[in-house]
């Protein structure tokens, strides 16, 4: 075990710590989480026009226009999400590089539209063209996020290499930044419109958007969605947490981008009364962190109702409130966890039976899939079970995961309590 330890410590952590660090995927880890207020305001929304209770569906019914006011707020935030990472993308990125963010954020934002294919349509013996809101949302994202990493890198390239507009020291700095932006800028839509054209016009892609779908989405969505993609991405984050890296902030850096499209999916199928299409998406992980990564509420309880050692049942009372709420540090650096080879055992097998019953229980329809409701990481379990799924059932499956994971913890969480209370035995005599 001490082997596996310094292993870890010496070859492995150094190596997650660079990936955790690499520039473009701290940004992009940014740029998601400036999503995620604008996905749970517009899942509070869906939720106001979809409420899963007969009385209040009749009442939406006979009051459209009140269903209409929610679907005008879920569009205008859930549906935006593209446009925010790509926003925040280009931001964070220049930022990075010391070159002006906002002209960076706001020409990615311009990348992203030369490339987004348009459409014609004659209204009222009218020709006009436009360019279809559904790229706005997760659907136009991983192009989005492609688009703001080419047009940062090229925007910073020029303005390192100082082919630049410079105005006189006397112009005000604000005016002076819009100068020094054109000559980037104009290059960045250059290099886009000729790419667009070569993809639409010699090559057997009708659009960027399908040639990003074919080389880089779909392998991550297959990836993260099969059963043992998602088994694999799930003990990652679990393993990584063992070292004491934030396995989610660095698995969401890759995988967000494809879960939020399969929540926007399964929002959009919802909000049409169909057939809710993916089991894994955004919600997923939500479900089966029960009390956080590695579903760790179960260990809290044990501790909290069978400690027979002052320090656990300490850290009992202290990490049953935070854990209700999806926060986990405290057990995990307290307990800890966090390279402790013992307790690694019961940590990385939660992750696989965790999935296993979500996945299979929602496969065989036991349980509702989730419906496209993000709700706060901090939502108590049961509670989040039931507006993730819109149903009882999504309650019911995290209280069968938080019964789980207090069977699976409780050998080890003794065999640790037996030690400590030993030891805090021999110091009081």
């Amino acid at each position: 075990m001490d082997r596996l330890t310094t292993f870890l410590q010496e070859k492995v952590m150094p190596t997650a710590n660079k990936i955790a660090n690499q520039r473009h995927l701290a940004a992009l880890r940014d740029a998601m989480v400036l999503t995620i207020p604008f996905i749970i305001i517009g899942s509070l929304f869906l939720i106001l026009a979809s409420f899963p209770i007969p009385a209040y569906t009749e009442f939406l019914a006979n009051h459209g226009w009140l269903r209409e006011a929610f679907m005008f707020a879920f569009n205008a935030t859930f549906n935006i999400v593209a446009l925010i990472a790509t926003i925040g993308l280009g931001y964070r990125l220049g930022e990075s590089y010391s070159v002006d963010p906002i002209s960076t954020a706001t020409i990615s934002l311009a990348s992203f539209f030369v490339v987004t294919p348009n459409f014609t349509a004659t209204v009222a013996d009218a020709t006009l063209t436009g360019i279809s809101t559904s790229y706005f949302s997760s659907q136009g994202m991983f192009v989005g996020l492609v688009c703001a990493i080419i047009s940062t890198e090229i925007y910073r390239f020029i303005i390192q290499k100082d082919l630049t507009i410079k105005m006189p020291d006397g112009v005000p700095p604000t005016v002076s930044k819009s100068f020094t932006s054109i000559v980037p800028g104009f290059f960045v839509i250059v290099v886009m419109v000729i790419t667009r054209m070569v993809i639409e016009n010699f090559t057997g892609f009708d659009s960027v958007y399908h040639l990003i779908q074919v080389i880089l989405e779909l392998p991550l969505r297959n990836l993260g969605t099969s059963l043992i993609g998602t088994i694999f991405v799930f003990l990652i984050i679990n393993l990584l947490w063992c070292i004491g890296l934030h396995g989610s902030v660095i698995a969401n850096s890759v995988m967000l981008p494809v879960w939020l499209q399969l929540t926007s999916e399964n929002a959009a199928a919802h909000a049409a009364g169909e057939a809710i299409p993916n089991i894994v998406s955004a919600e997923f992980r939500y479900l089966i962190f029960v009390g956080g990564s590695g579903a760790t509420l179960g260990l809290v309880i044990a501790m909290l109702f069978f400690a027979k050692s002052d320090q656990l049942k300490q850290l009992g009372k202290l990490g049953i409130l935070p854990g209700i709420f999806g926060i986990n540090e405290p057990v995990l650096f307290g307990f800890p966890i966090v390279f402790n080879p013992i307790m690694w055992i019961p940590f990385l097998i939660m992750p696989v039976v965790t999935v296993l019953l979500t996945y299979l229980s929602m496969q065989f329809g036991l349980v509702h899939m989730p419906i496209g409701v993000l709700p706060p990481g901090t939502t108590p379990p049961l509670i989040g079970g039931y507006l993730m799924t819109g149903s009882l059932s999504g309650s019911v499956l995290q209280l069968v995961i938080l019964i789980v994971s207090f069977l699976v913890y409780f050998p080890f969480f003794k065999m640790v309590d037996r030690q400590k209370y030993n030891e805090e035995q021999g110091v009081k005599v």
